[in-house]
């Protein structure tokens, strides 16, 4: 083997890979080129001693590998840094990234909840197959809002917390094959539509909405958010696009790993609203204003520190030093 010419061909992967190592945080493909480089650099030291053992060279590589080795394997930060780091950069980075998949389906699946409405008002007929009149009074004059005040605040918003966590997570989970998330969403909104429908009839509109619109418009979001990032899911091994189908699928899973982690947070807050504010005596106005509220602290939160977290370099993937570990580990 010419060592001068592997030298001379490979000389820039090297000089790339110590560039890297020197770098402070790294974004996610230069994280994914530093793990490639790593990877080759280790091949071609292995070429070297094996065909040209140049005592130079092999020094040289070694340090290179060595020092990439200890970027590798150096802490990345505290536990509380991390979770920090994730409220402030991961998760909002991976809500605006996604941003026009959740609000697709967000406005897609208001309009279609509309439609519903405004159909079964049109068609009481449809009422009478659902529920008997005994049933459709109990919903109206009791159920409904006896909903809110049947258990105990602290306990109720753990119940509907958890619950809400569960849809949520299968909405991600069950993203990759598409159809799944539609039926999930069908489900929810139907729902909403037939008991709406029923309240409006019957002349309890106003009350239907100053039940539902504090805790619920942030509720919507979380599960709409969580079903546009399932079918970006999907979409990811249908059209891949640079990337090949598995590296696709990867990429956009670990960011729905991110997406799932923090809709508990989202979720916990509407579910401590639902809990506390929902049957509480304040007047309907403060309620549903509280809930307006929250709903726009929550945009806030993903269209400054978001768009700020994306042009940062920030993809809602896994950060570099989660990376840099995987390194570590092949090393």
């Amino acid at each position: 083997m010419d060592l001068d010419a592997y030298v001379q061909a490979h000389r820039q992967d090297w000089e790339r890979l110590e560039q890297l190592t020197r770098r402070g945080r790294l974004s996610g493909p230069e994280s994914d080129e530093f793990v490639l480089r790593y990877q080759q650099v280790a091949t071609h030291l292995s070429v070297v001693r094996s065909q040209a053992p140049d005592p130079q060279v092999v020094a040289y590589l070694s340090a290179v590998l060595s020092a990439a080795r200890t970027r590798a394997a150096r802490p990345s930060g505290g536990t509380w840094r991390g979770i920090v780091a994730f409220f402030t950069h991961r998760f909002p980075a991976a809500l605006y990234r996604l941003r026009w998949w959740w609000i697709s389906t967000t406005l897609g699946s208001v309009v279609v909840t509309g439609i519903m409405m405004w159909w079964l008002v049109q068609h009481p007929q449809v009422e009478q197959t659902l529920l008997s009149p005994a049933e459709v009074d109990q919903l109206v004059n009791h159920d409904f809002e006896n909903y809110y005040s049947e258990y105990a605040a602290g306990h109720f918003a753990a119940q509907v917390w958890i619950n809400n966590a569960w849809v949520t997570a299968l909405c991600l989970a069950m993203g990759v094959l598409g159809l799944p998330v539609f039926y999930l969403l069908f489900q929810n909104l139907s729902n909403l539509a037939v008991i709406g429908s029923i309240m409006h009839r019957h002349d309890h509109g106003q009350h239907f909405w100053g039940l539902l619109l504090p805790h619920g418009i942030l509720e919507l979001t979380a599960v709409f958010v969580a079903a546009g990032v399932g079918l970006r899911l999907f979409w990811s091994w249908i059209e891949p696009g640079a990337r090949t189908r598995g590296a696709s699928l990867a990429h956009e899973g670990r960011t729905a790993g991110t997406v799932a982690l923090g809709l508990v947070a989202v979720l916990l807050v509407s579910g401590l609203i639902e809990g506390l504010v929902t049957p509480s005596p304040l007047p309907t106005w403060a309620r549903v204003g509280i809930g307006v509220l929250a709903e726009l602290v929550f945009l806030a939160y993903v269209f400054v520190l978001g768009r700020r977290a994306v042009h940062e370099g920030w993809t809602g993937d896994v950060d570099a030093a989660l990376l840099e570990d995987r390194v570590a580990t092949q090393a």
